[in-house]
């Protein structure tokens, strides 16, 4: 049993050396390439890396010399032990190292940590990106995780704004796009990649979000009123475009036209969706209360006959007064009554 861990531990010790060996050749190559600090650093890094390894490892020795008369152990389990116990303590203090470097702001030193020692980038990019090393994280993230998405927002937190629109374009993000030309004040390019936006929505009949875009980010109103208008008049979210065509009218004497003209247009199986927004243009403005009152009187009196429950609309038009709502519940008795009978 000895034996096999010493054995164990003896390949480990020299595959250890073997490596520090390929560590400094990797490390004298990078004096062509990078500076003399950042080599040094390196070098630093990996010299605590040896010593918290020998560390362990005599640790281990160690305490194996003192269960070597202790019962009950077999070869196998023995080795397992050492193999856990081994890589656990070294995990355990590389994370102990990254934290340290973090808690001192060597985010550069810690992602090292995290990435050549324990094997994960995904954290490491995270710790350059948090350290504002955003260059450094978005390379992490596409030439090690292939995720184009992260390394997109850093290079956008980076302002490197070519980078991040050539990577939103191969993941077809066209009102990002859109976005990062207008940022560089490229309107142009802004403009093509908005229309597509708009066109995809429209194809979808989300009329309302085809508008948002023509007068948030195009600053065209006058598109974004026809597209809302389109909606309305074919059945593609209607009420929502009727309500945000009204609400776009800022001048209460063009809306009051505005709604006067549009009802005389609209079809009678629409008539109960026009009701529907004129209950929010009554509570918009006073001035508004005569018009969408005489039109919703219209409504009810053409549907009572065939909708009963519609003289519930009635309150929402004259919600301070009693009298009508006491000529409502009498209605509503009277034409049960005719029913019962």
């Amino acid at each position: 049993m000895m034996m096999n861990k010493q054995k164990f531990i003896d390949k480990f010790m020299a595959a250890f050396v073997l490596l520090a060996m390929f560590k400094i050749i990797g490390i004298v190559a990078q004096l062509f390439h990078e500076s003399f600090w950042s080599v040094v650093g390196t070098l630093a890094i990996f010299l605590i890396v040896a010593f918290i390894i020998l560390m362990v490892i005599t640790s281990l020795k160690d305490k194996e010399q003192n269960q070597k008369y202790s019962k009950g152990r077999g070869a196998g389990g023995g080795n397992f032990y050492i193999e856990a116990s081994l890589f656990d303590k070294i995990r355990d203090k590389y994370e102990e190292l990254a934290r340290k470097y973090i808690a001192e702001k060597e985010y550069k030193k810690a992602a090292q940590v995290y990435m050549n020692l324990l094997q994960d980038n995904y954290r490491g990019a995270k710790i350059l990106a948090d350290g504002g090393f955003y260059n450094e994280a978005a390379a992490v993230y596409l030439k090690k995780l292939k995720n184009k998405s992260d390394a997109a927002v850093c290079y956008e937190k980076a302002k490197q704004y070519k980078k991040a629109i050539d990577l939103y374009k191969e993941m077809e993000q066209k009102e990002k796009v859109g976005d990062l030309y207008r940022e560089i004040n490229d309107l142009k390019n802004a403009h093509i990649y908005y229309q597509m936006v708009v066109d995809d929505y429209t194809a979808n009949s989300q009329m309302v979000k085809a508008s948002l875009i023509y007068r948030k980010k195009m600053e065209k109103t006058e598109e974004a009123q026809q597209i809302l208008l389109k909606g309305w008049n074919e059945d593609k979210d209607p009420f929502n475009c009727l309500n945000n065509y009204f609400a776009n009218i800022s001048d209460v004497r063009k809306l009051e036209m505005e709604i006067e003209d549009l009802y005389k247009k609209t079809p009678g199986y629409k008539k109960m969706i026009y009701l529907d927004v004129m209950k929010h243009e009554f509570r918009k403005d006073v001035k508004l209360q005569a018009i969408t009152r005489n039109i919703a009187y219209e409504i009810i009196a053409e549907k009572v006959n065939t909708r009963s429950e519609i003289v519930n609309e009635l309150k929402h038009f004259n919600p301070a007064d009693e009298v009508i709502l006491k000529d409502i519940s009498r209605f509503k008795t009277g034409r049960n009554k005719m029913f019962r009978n």
